[in-house]
């Protein structure tokens, strides 16, 4: 049997990632710690599930037996990352999730030399904005002939999902970083100005996991990155009092846009803009599209990126997703 689980199912983004599994024809099976919202979303879209939790590894074991693609859609992935990548590895089973925090990708590099034994992949970021920016940036890097820097800025517009802002409050670092000379070093939480084709907007610098993933796939050593967040902004009071996410109607009234910045060796700028969907959508399609593909045999042992694996157009496959030179 070669079927894709999907793990947090029941979440905001997992329901998605589910829905648009289904429609693409990829055989999958739910997963997650509670079994009552399992067997209804199951018995909704007509599939199986399979109920285990994350503090047995017995369990996870079982719970992951004739699993050939696990995307996890548990966050805040601090709590679900480690435990899922290692049964992955042990049970020969290729791992992707969506997480937006560096740690996870911090574990995905500990751990490459023992999946690249395994033969089993590890994709933390097999859809949300590090598929959107690393598609982004690939592009930019592959207009210069010898691309030495790059600043990427993500347009965060609208609401956020209660899952997104419980993980960004229980993943706040003192440290904002930035990668010079190949390495990961500390850099000054400013504010810098960048123009997404309507004059300059503030953005501000953060901690993004693509300080890691687009120097996986680019090799070029010297990266930032920014924000820029339009709409409500960061929620405030009682987090787990909020909405799932956004609806579908507020998705479809905001669009996300990226900007990168690719400066070569001689100090000549390019820049390209993206614009997508919203970004819980796309990371939805694109985590199920992902999926999907790892299960028809795209995959490579050890730690890999979305655009390292399927290369930097996989961006343009998802939805109407566009990328225009500037």
């Amino acid at each position: 049997m070669t079927k894709l689980m999907i793990y947090g199912a029941t979440g905001y983004t997992g329901r998605m990632a589910a829905e648009h599994a289904i429609a693409a024809g990829t055989p999958i099976v739910l997963g997650g710690r509670s079994e009552a919202p399992l067997a209804k979303l199951a018995s909704e879209l007509g599939v199986g599930y399979r109920v285990f939790s994350l503090d047995d590894a017995t369990a996870i074991d079982m719970g992951l037996a004739g699993i050939s693609v696990l995307l996890n859609c548990a966050g805040p992935f601090m709590r679900t990352a480690d435990a899922l990548m290692k049964a992955s590895i042990r049970n020969g089973v290729h791992y992707l999730d969506t997480a937006a925090e560096l740690d996870s990708y911090r574990l995905a590099e500990a751990l490459d030399d023992e999946a690249n034994a395994a033969g089993v992949m590890l994709m933390p970021g097999g859809g949300g904005s590090v598929a959107m920016l690393g598609s982004l940036a690939g592009h930019g890097a592959e207009r210069v002939a010898n691309p030495r820097k790059i600043r990427i800025v993500l347009h965060v517009a609208g609401g956020l999902s209660r899952g997104s802002a419980i993980s960004a409050t229980e993943n706040l670092t003192a440290e904002t970083l930035k990668r010079a000379h190949g390495a990961l070093t500390p850099a000054e939480a400013d504010v810098q100005a960048f123009d997404f084709g309507k004059g300059d907007v503030d953005c501000f610098r953060v901690t993004l996991p693509d300080l890691i993933t687009i120097w996986r796939a680019t090799g070029i050593p010297d990266i930032e990155t920014f924000v820029h967040v339009t709409g409500d902004g960061f929620p405030q009071g009682d987090l787990s009092a909020l909405p799932d996410g956004p609806s579908e109607k507020e998705r479809l009234a905001n669009r996300y846009q990226a900007l990168v910045e690719v400066t070569d060796a001689q100090g000549l700028i390019v820049r390209s803009l993206l614009d997508t969907v919203n970004g819980y959508t796309f990371t939805a399609m694109a985590a199920a599209e992902a999926g999907r593909r790892i299960l028809t045999g795209e995959a490579r042992p050890g730690f890999q990126t979305p655009a390292g694996l399927f290369g930097n157009g996989f961006a343009q496959t998802i939805a109407d997703t566009t990328i225009i030179d500037l």
